[in-house]
């Protein structure tokens, strides 16, 4: 933006950067109020974005629901193949505990303690 009295043609610049043009003070420039809304379309605005915003919360709202549901029943399928696995293992029962003193330590690390008694 150039100066409203700077009519006169100017010289060649010393740097001889012809197409840099002058600059102008920030407080020259002309500045504008802007326009302004009325009350009733500011209050449609406001209205249109809490639909907005209450929308986008809902849905994100199911999405997090869907989300924890499928873990709830990822949670559920496990403990489910859990206690299948528990109900079809094949068990030997000790009763002589003197066998596991003459056992390899091979054979002992086989060996897993379990609550026959409490099975539900």
């Amino acid at each position: 933006m150039k100066k409203k009295m700077d009519n006169a043609p100017r010289g060649k610049p010393k740097s001889g950067r012809v197409w840099k043009s002058t600059k102008s003070k920030f407080s020259l420039n002309v500045k504008t109020k802007g326009i302004r809304d009325s009350l009733e379309k500011k209050e449609k605005f406001r209205q249109e974005m809490r639909a907005i915003k209450e929308a986008s919360r809902s849905i994100i709202e199911a999405k997090r629901q869907e989300q924890e549901n499928r873990k709830q029943r990822r949670r559920e399928k496990l403990q489910k193949q859990e206690e299948n696995r528990k109900k079809s293992e094949v068990v030997q029962v000790i009763t002589n505990t003197s066998k596991i003193k003459r056992m390899k330590k091979k054979q002992l690390r086989n060996i897993e303690k379990r609550d026959i008694l409490n099975t539900k």
